[in-house]
């Protein structure tokens, strides 16, 4: 029942305000660049850095997150009001806090914004689904 209730992208806040405490407020945005370089099948070099794996897995929580919206339960409403709160402590360390302030946490509150509004639509759509709401029928 817990699963169900908490917000996946706090995962995301919660790893990356760790990072920030270990790594330091200062080298954060130098630590999102590192990465590798692969040599692609056409000869371009391709860097994968911190960031990009951050985003990834950040992207792969919001679709889990869109996947369990379309469940109609009371806990789903819990889920999208802690997901609101996420996203508003996400934008409050971003514009008040050091070392927040990198495009990668940016785009994690964009992903935090898209999965409130989402949810809330999806088990809004849902739940007429699951209600039959429906013209009457005349006959």
């Amino acid at each position: 029942m817990l699963v169900q209730v908490f917000p996946l992208l706090a995962l995301s806040v919660i790893v990356y305000n760790v990072l920030v405490l270990v790594v330091g407020s200062a080298d954060m945005a130098e630590f999102m660049l590192r990465g590798i370089t692969i040599t692609l099948f056409s000869g371009e070099p391709w860097k994968f850095s911190v960031g990009d794996l951050f985003l990834v897995v950040s992207l792969v929580l919001l679709f889990v997150e869109i996947l369990k919206s379309t469940v109609t339960t009371a806990n789903s409403i819990a889920n999208h009001s802690l997901s609101l709160l996420v996203g508003i402590v996400a934008l409050i360390e971003f514009l008040m806090f050091k070392g927040f302030g990198t495009s990668p946490f940016f785009l994690v509150i964009c992903m935090c914004i898209i999965d409130v509004i989402a949810g809330f639509s999806i088990t809004i759509v849902a739940s007429k689904r699951d209600l039959g709401v429906a013209p009457p029928v005349v006959g």
